[in-house]
Parts: structure tokens; C-alpha cells; sequence
């Protein structure tokens, strides 16, 4: 069902859709609020002969991509420690600061998060143990498209190293202003979390030089289990493209915030908090969700002075006109919370009245914001959460980066003869059931006295 849009006022920057007075299922819902066209499937066709390239010819068709798609090729792949350690080096002061402390909040939180091994005794000498090991070697990828990402290697490494992966490699695209290494403050802060093995490569192409592993000279670059951290449509592309040979952690689409508000909230934070995400990508979706016109109106005025007065202006106003960015009135906060959860935004802030109480109703969100002293931006840095958070509606049914996603349960099972022999029988029978007799003679040969037939 289409849903129709009212006109924004003459000077405004963002579309407004007025659903008051509308019922609507679920499906309508969802409708309601359109994301930005992002079709992995058709980047697929672009992102197979890169894949077939590396494939085939290794590091060569990775120098090759480079030249094509990043403006010039590495002098390495592998990016030489000392280059590395020259990064930390000349790093701002403040932004080392800054990154040390994004880093101890990071670990605070993700040490929490770190899973133990449980032991279920099922019956006397019959036990079943959760084992959590870690996956043993993961790719970490940064973008360096429109911006510079230190604050992705934080979030992407911190968790892999409390989760005691036991080797760790990070990519992130050649940069020209810089010799064709990786920005130099990604570089510091892969030196500030200890990390030396660092790839000069982006896109595609890095993504299927973790799956498939590349010799380049002396330097090898080994075939990882996992593949995490966001990037464009071509990164998502390569990741479902080779989703099976590597493990990966999302399929991450542009960038959104969805702000649920009433006329408690401030405009000013609540149009500061749309631009912030705004200036990530021309795609980036910004959607206010409020029962208040005069907030609305408010919030509108607001986009228009910050638009013209940020650096970003041309993408920032990009994103905000597209149709996936909007202002929507609802009936009231029980509305605009079916809203947001059938909407299942990556980042959901909640500026309302008894924000904790509204907050502790949402079901669907990679993360949520509670109140007006908690923007995405701390998220996106110092929070101690992670920054890495489903897109496009996978809230509803994925989580964001952790601890977890690099962990694997394996289940031991330990049974002695006796405790074989009390349920032996009803293996054999359920076996015998699914027309699988092998299985209940495993049993048998153990225990020939526990057929049901005999």
C-alpha cells in the first residue's frame, strides 16, 4: 500500500508524512517509512569478476583494483609495521586521547559480554557442556570512502581480542592523499589495540582476499572463518557472494536513526542528532516520529539552519531530501512506537517524557538512545557500546557487534555405560521411527541387551 506524503513547508529540507488518524497493519507500517534503494543483488554483477579475479590471480588483480577503484596502488599490501608505528607516532595528541578512551570504554562494556562454558548434568554420568570458542582467525574490514573510520577498528577489534580470537587481521582501502597506505589514523589505531597485521586493500577485492587468502612476495595474507565490519554495496555484495566460505557479520546497508519524540524534546538535539547521521552518506536515512506538529515544525526550521551551516551541506541535504529521511506525525507515543519497531531503525533514540519507561517498550532497534543526554554520536564513539549495528530492518531479527559474534558453542557430550544404557532404548526406538536403524545399532552394539524388538 502506498502511503501518501504531505508537501513540506516551502522552506524545509526533509519530507513529512502525516499518518494520524490511519490504522495500520503491519506490512503498512513498514511501508510507511521507505529506505534508500540498496539492492546487493544487482551489485553482485559487478562484484563477481572482482572476486573471480582475486581468485584466480591473487595479488596482482588486488594491485589492479586498487589502481581502478581507489586511485592508485599500494607500495605493499601488507602495510610494513614501521609505517604502522610511524602513524602512532604523529598522531594528534587529543585524538590519541580520545581513542584510548573510546577503546577502555569498549573493552569495559564487551568484557561483560564474554560467555562461560556451562555444564548441564542430564542424568548421573550423563552430562552435556557449552563450550564457547572463539573463531580462529577473522577479517576485520574499515571503510575509507567519505570518511575516516578509526572508531569502525575500535569497535571491530576490542570485541575479537575479549573474545580471544587468536589472530586478527584488518583492511581498509589505500588511500592516494598517503602514499597509498590506509588512512594514518586507522593505522594509530590499529597500533593503540596492538594490531600488525594491516592490509592496504578495500572494497570487494578485500573482502575476497580474507576468503580465499593471498600471496603477495613474502607476505601471505592467510584465508580467514570470519569476515566483519561495515562497508559500501559492493562489501555487502561480496559478502553474501562468498557467505559460506566465510562466516560474516552483516550485510550492512546505509546508515539510519529513527528519533521518537514528544513535545518534551528539544528540536535543536533532535535536528542536530538527524544531521549527524545525515553527513555519513548521501543515502543515510533521518526519520523523526512524533505526536507534536509544533515539534515537527520546530524540527523542520531547525534542519534548514543546520543544513546550510555544516560542513557537509551537499550530502547532508542529500540524504535528508531523499525518501528514505521524513518527519512523521502519529497519533500519540503508542503509535509512534509500533512505528519505530516495525521500522526496526539501526540506531533509535527515544526523546520523551519517562524516556526509560518508553525505551523498555521497544522490541526492535540495533541499539536505542535514551533521553536527551544520550545522541548516536556517543554511540558511535565513547558510549562503550558497538557501533556496528544491523540496517535496512535486520534489527528485528539480528544483533549488533559483540562478543558473541566471534564465538562458536560447541556442545560435549559426555555419558558413562550406565547412563547409555537408561535411555539407550528410546534411542533405538526414535531411530527405528525415522527409518534410520544405523543409528540405534550404534546404541546396540554397545548395549545388544536394549533392543525393544529382542
Amino acid at each position: 500500500m502506498a502511503l501518501s506524503t504531505a508537501s513540506s513547508p516551502a522552506s524545509g529540507v526533509i519530507a513529512r508524512v502525516d499518518l494520524r488518524g490511519r490504522h495500520l497493519t503491519l506490512r503498512e507500517l513498514r511501508a510507511a517509512l521507505p529506505r534508500a534503494e540498496f539492492d546487493v543483488e544487482a551489485a553482485l554483477e559487478v562484484v563477481r569478476p572482482i572476486v573471480a579475479a582475486v581468485r584466480e590471480e591473487g595479488a596482482p588483480a588486488l594491485y589492479a583494483a586498487a589502481e581502478r577503484f581507489d586511485g592508485i596502488a599500494p607500495p605493499r599490501l601488507r602495510v610494513p609495521t614501521h609505517v604502522i608505528a610511524s602513524a602512532m607516532e604523529s598522531l594528534d595528541p587529543a585524538v590519541r586521547a580520545a581513542l584510548e578512551e573510546s577503546i577502555r570504554r569498549a573493552r569495559l562494556v564487551h568484557a561483560d559480554q564474554r560467555r562461560t562454558d556451562i555444564t548441564s548434568t542430564v542424568t548421573d554420568g550423563g552430562t552435556v557442556t557449552e563450550r564457547w570458542v572463539p573463531v580462529d582467525r577473522v577479517g576485520l574490514y574499515v571503510p575509507g570512502g567519505l570518511a575516516v573510520y578509526p572508531s569502525s577498528v575500535v569497535m571491530n577489534v576490542v570485541p575479537a581480542q575479549l573474545a580471544e580470537v587468536p589472530s586478527l587481521a584488518v583492511a581498509s582501502p589505500p588511500q592516494a592523499d598517503f602514499g597509498g597506505w590506509p588512512h594514518p589514523t586507522v593505522l594509530a589505531a590499529c597500533a593503540l589495540l596492538g594490531i600488525d597485521e594491516v592490509w592496504a586493500m578495500g572494497g570487494a577485492q578485500a573482502v575476497a582476499a580474507f576468503a580465499l587468502g593471498i600471496e603477495d612476495g613474502t607476505d601471505v595474507c592467510d584465508p580467514v572463518s570470519l569476515v566483519t565490519g561495515p562497508g559500501n554495496i559492493y562489501v555487502a555484495a561480496a559478502k553474501r557472494l562468498l557467505k559460506g566460505v566465510i562466516g560474516i557479520d552483516a550485510e550492512a546497508g546505509p546508515t539510519e536513526i529513527a528519533v521518537l519524540a514528544d513535545d518534551s524534546a528539544d528540536a535543536e538535539h533532535v535536528a542536530s542528532d538527524l544531521v549527524s547521521q545525515a553527513e555519513h552518506d548521501p543515502l543515510a536515512a533521518a526519520v523523526l516520529v512524533t505526536d507534536s506538529a509544533a515539534l515537527a515544525d520546530a524540527v523542520d526550521a531547525a534542519l534548514v539552519r543546520r543544513v546550510a551551516a555544516t560542513k557537509h551541506t551537499e550530502r547532508v541535504g542529500t540524504a535528508l531530501a531523499g525518501a528514505q529521511s521524513a518527519i512523521v506525525l502519529v497519533d500519540d507515543l503508542d503509535a509512534g512506537l509500533d512505528l519505530v519497531n516495525a521500522y526496526a531503525a539501526e540506531h533509535l533514540e527515544i526523546q520523551t517524557r519517562d524516556a526509560a519507561a518508553v525505551a523498555a517498550r521497544v522490541r526492535n532497534a540495533g541499539a536505542v538512545f535514551v533521553g536527551p543526554w544520550s545522541p548516536v554520536s556517543l554511540g558511535d564513539y565513547c558510549a562503550g557500546s558497538n557501533h556496528v549495528l544491523p540496517t535496512g530492518g535486520c534489527a528485528c531479527h539480528s544483533s549488533g557487534l559483540s562478543v558473541q559474534s566471534f564465538l562458536r558453542g560447541i556442545h560435549v557430550v559426555t555419558y558413562s555405560a550406565d547412563a547409555l544404557r537408561e535411555v539407550g532404548g528410546h534411542v533405538v526406538t526414535l531411530a527405528r521411527a525415522e527409518d534410520l536403524p544405523a543409528h540405534g545399532e550404534a546404541v546396540l552394539a554397545r548395549h545388544a541387551d536394549l533392543d525393544p524388538a529382542s
